[in-house]
């Protein structure tokens, strides 16, 4: 059971008093210590136009993180589809209906990627070479080979990864 609360926790959240409408003083929400209520208040901030009192380095880091969140997504999407493709191609004997689903499921992924997020096109090939890097690793650990059994750099082009038949019987 969860008793009631006399006033409202102290949750560890600096404060900085600023001076609003009418001279009234309320809390502001620091960036380090109340991200949640830090964000909702200069997503308010930024719709009301008050662009003085907008925490212009942090929100900028901000945006700047959701770009790199994205362009991860993408590494991600190929890195999964790369190790699918080297297990695929390494372990002839094991392939599977499964293997063959997650490689489409992959691709369609990856296309929501790139459809939601056009401007991640010219970095397409240094997000395939860090997924080659972090797909190789995962496939020998799962496949049990050694990270040496596969090539040193890709050997999928974009048109590879994106449309080479995986057909399974």
């Amino acid at each position: 059971m969860i008793a009631p609360m006399d006033k409202e926790p102290d949750m560890g959240r600096s404060t900085q008093r600023v001076a609003g409408p009418a001279s009234l003083e309320k809390e502001r929400a620091g960036y380090d210590t109340d991200f949640y209520s830090w964000s909702q208040e200069q997503g308010r901030l930024v719709r009301e136009g008050r662009w003085a009192e907008v925490d212009r380095e942090n929100v900028a880091e901000e945006i700047e993180s959701l770009g790199r969140e994205q362009f991860n997504k993408l590494e991600s999407a190929f890195r999964v589809l790369i190790m699918h493709m080297l297990k695929w191609d390494h372990q002839p004997d094991r392939r599977s209906r499964s293997w063959a689903g997650s490689i489409d499921t992959q691709r369609l992924e990856l296309a929501d990627v790139l459809s939601d997020n056009p401007g991640l096109k010219p970095r397409i090939g240094e997000a395939i070479t860090r997924a080659y890097r972090k797909a190789c690793s995962e496939a020998a650990t799962e496949t049990g080979l050694k990270k040496s059994s596969f090539p040193e750099t890709c050997p999928y082009s974009f048109d590879d990864i994106t449309s080479r038949p995986f057909p399974f019987e």
